[in-house]
């Protein structure tokens, strides 16, 4: 019986996921985007669609069978993750050796580190030095010759995979709750966290001058697109990193209370570059938004509940108040 609901789960997965990346295609092959790649388009979405293979079907349950392998195997597959770099550049005036060693050498080290030894449920100086070593490697921009300036949003989606890989099923954390599966519950426990922050957020941020009131009307399309983007490229990515693995990491050694503000903190502050100058503004109500996304993903444990939270401050936001 279950492996008839997990065959059914994939085939599932397996028809969103197409009919996810028929759309993008449809929507965005005449886009400034694809016009400013032109014949790198096709490969770049490729790329792109690589890169989301395993966000997406992790999130159906295809680490399980990856978590059973032994240990050097997992290691060794660690290297696929580098796929991606390769449909896009080998061949091509892009390629690099350099970018080509990094994106092959760096998963697979990331897996050794927390797969060998075997790690205890608590969070460790190797957990830390692991997410630190990812955060630097996103923000010291160490994979921008991988991938073109106009593809800057593919290192993101490259070191969640890593993240995603490495701790899951090198390090098999627990109660990451990393699902994509909908469920009722989830979808209220998150828009609940969203009616909380949304007063505190307009009040702060008319105070703050942050944001700015538009009455316009958007386009059914447009926010359809603005919800697909946000959920693809920034919610899944950060809520995975600061709520399923960093937030879950430090619930085992300073609390939930403690946990939860920390890894609010620290997601304030990864939004400090947002300007011209260090954001205060932005790091204040990030981080004040943070502790919402948090209090979604721990009342469950389920990240498709922060997910939904921050989507919805993400969406409204740009669509009513940038």
């Amino acid at each position: 019986m279950a492996t008839g609901l997990n065959k059914l789960r994939l085939i599932i997965a397996v028809a969103l996921y197409a009919a996810l990346l028929a759309a993008l295609w449809s929507g965005f092959r005449h886009s400034e985007l694809a016009l400013s790649l032109g014949g790198e388009f096709p490969r770049a979405f490729a790329s792109f669609a690589l890169l989301l293979a395993p966000l997406w079907f992790f999130g159906f349950g295809a680490s399980e069978p990856l978590k059973r392998m032994a240990s050097w195997s997992k290691i060794s597959a660690a290297a696929l993750l580098s796929l991606p770099y390769f449909v896009f550049a080998a061949g091509t005036t892009a390629y690099s050796w350099r970018a080509a060693v990094i994106v092959i050498a760096f998963p697979m080290l990331m897996a050794a580190f927390l797969e060998l030894p075997t790690l205890p449920k608590r969070m460790t100086w190797r957990d830390g030095a692991a997410l630190i070593v990812i955060a630097a490697t996103y923000y010291l921009k160490l994979l921008q010759s991988a991938w073109p300036p106009e593809l800057a949003f593919l290192p993101k989606l490259f070191l969640a995979d890593v993240a995603l890989y490495c701790f899951l099923v090198s390090r098999q954390l627990e109660g990451a709750g990393y699902s994509l599966i909908p469920t009722w519950s989830a979808v209220k426990v998150g828009l609940r966290e969203w009616v909380f922050f949304l007063p505190i957020a307009v009040a702060l941020g008319e105070v703050t001058g942050f944001i700015h009131f538009h009455s316009n009307v958007p386009r059914l399309g447009h926010v359809i697109a603005d919800i697909l983007l946000t959920f693809l490229l920034i919610a899944i990515p950060e809520e995975l990193f600061f709520r399923a693995i960093l937030q879950n990491l430090l619930e085992t050694r300073i609390g939930r209370t403690a946990a939860l503000l920390v890894a609010a903190i620290l997601f304030g502050l990864s939004h400090f570059n947002h300007g011209a100058g260090f954001n205060w503004k932005y790091v204040l109500l990030a981080s004040i938004a943070g502790i919402f996304y948090g209090r979604a993903w721990r009342a469950e444990r389920q990240i498709f509940a922060s997910i939904v939270t921050h989507i919805a401050v993400d969406v409204v936001w740009s669509l009513w108040f940038r």
